[in-house]
């Protein structure tokens, strides 16, 4: 019997010139949740000044009367002392600029505006650092504001139920909620099965969370793991933050400048510098943010926490 000679029919390579493909925009893989950014209560400046006014601390402000007895009517008088040199808080820049050959945009504009893509991208790039300078700045981060008194070490290494406790007895205050590695989450959660307590979950802002005690774990990969985001050993150490909340609660707040022209979104401005002779666009993003501690006692921080303990159950 003779060979079948091959069909000659239009193939997979040659229709493919005709396809109309559907297509993604730009995936950006190192882009997080930012839930420190999402849950954290954020305070407009109109001089990108924040002053943090505090009292002279003692068991309560001022002197006061208690009792009923008749013949003690000498009622204690004075006034609040505040401190004399207030902390001030001044907004810091995060810029970038990013450039766009026009002749190139108006070309492949569809189905992607490819300027808008390029500064979408460059505003999710400014984002994340934002939420790095929150937590590492060596000026207003919130690893480095948090007092002596506020700092502990792990029992053992190892982040345990008992170290979240004493976390919480430092910020009891209405505590809001845990920050911490996805990696030291993982490694609390062991340390949780292994003694028999699992921790429930909640939800918050759209997400669903390990909680200890009521108060929510949020992930961050900016509490970093041997000064890496995403270490590749299997052991490590880092920090567990537990902050409290808010301007109302004396806790701690997000700053960022409002009015700015050009204003994208919070604290974010866009401006176009100038198209050159070579027909390229130029835009310039800047971000200006910072963060204030209102209280000693509303950041916490559980210090050189292993996260590569690891357990064989029979």
């Amino acid at each position: 019997m003779a060979d079948a000679k091959p069909v000659n029919a239009l193939g997979r390579q040659a229709a493919y010139q005709l396809a109309n493909v559907t297509k993604t925009r730009p995936q950006f893989a190192s882009l997080t949740p930012r839930w420190l950014t999402r849950l954290l209560e954020f305070k407009g400046l109109d001089a990108g000044i924040y002053r943090v006014n505090r009292v002279q601390e003692g068991d309560t402000p001022l002197d006061v009367l208690c009792g009923q007895d008749p013949g003690k009517r000498d009622i204690p008088q004075g006034y609040v002392e505040y401190l004399s040199r207030p902390r001030e808080y001044e907004l810091s820049s995060i810029a970038t600029i990013v450039n766009v050959d026009t002749s190139i945009a108006d070309v492949y504009s569809s189905p992607y505006d490819q300027a808008g893509e390029q500064l979408a991208l460059a505003v999710e790039s400014l984002r994340e650092r934002q939420e790095s300078q929150i937590i590492n700045n060596d000026e207003y981060g919130l690893l480095k504001n948090a007092v002596a008194g506020q700092r502990i070490k792990p029992r053992y290494g190892a982040p345990m139920p008992d170290d979240l406790d004493e976390l919480l007895a430092k910020v009891w205050k209405e505590p809001s909620f845990f920050l911490a590695h996805p990696r030291a989450i993982a490694a609390f959660a062991r340390e949780c099965t292994r003694r028999g307590v699992p921790p429930a979950t909640t939800e918050l802002a759209g997400g669903t969370f390990i909680a200890w005690r009521g108060v929510p774990l949020i992930p961050t990969d900016k509490l970093l793991v041997d000064g890496l985001k995403n270490p590749k050993g299997q052991s490590g150490k880092t920090n567990i933050l537990l902050l409290r909340n808010g301007e109302d609660k004396r806790g701690v707040v997000g700053l960022y400048q409002t009015g700015l022209p050009g204003e994208q979104s919070r604290g974010l401005a866009v401006r176009l510098r100038g198209i050159d002779d070579n027909g390229v666009a130029s835009y310039l993003l800047s971000l200006y943010c910072s963060v204030a501690v209102l209280a000693d006692d509303a950041v916490a921080v559980l210090e050189d926490v292993e996260v590569g303990d690891y357990y064989d159950y029979r």
